[in-house]
């Protein structure tokens, strides 16, 4: 029997998968680690993926 594929998550076009980025301060702490930031993609909210509903609104454009 052949086996039901599950459909393929839709990457966010935003970041392209890349939902979250550590962003280097330029500085050391005083134990001599570099500083960083997170930075999260705006339009998925870090998950990397177009959530569910997005998909279906954008189909009919």
């Amino acid at each position: 029997m052949t086996q039901h594929t599950p459909p393929a998550s839709r990457i966010c076009p935003a970041c392209d998968g890349f939902a979250s980025v550590a962003v280097t301060l330029g500085d050391r702490n005083p134990r001599g680690h570099l500083r960083t930031i997170t930075a999260h993609c705006p339009a998925c909210q870090g998950t990397g993926t177009v959530p569910a509903r997005r998909v279906r609104e954008g189909a009919g454009a």
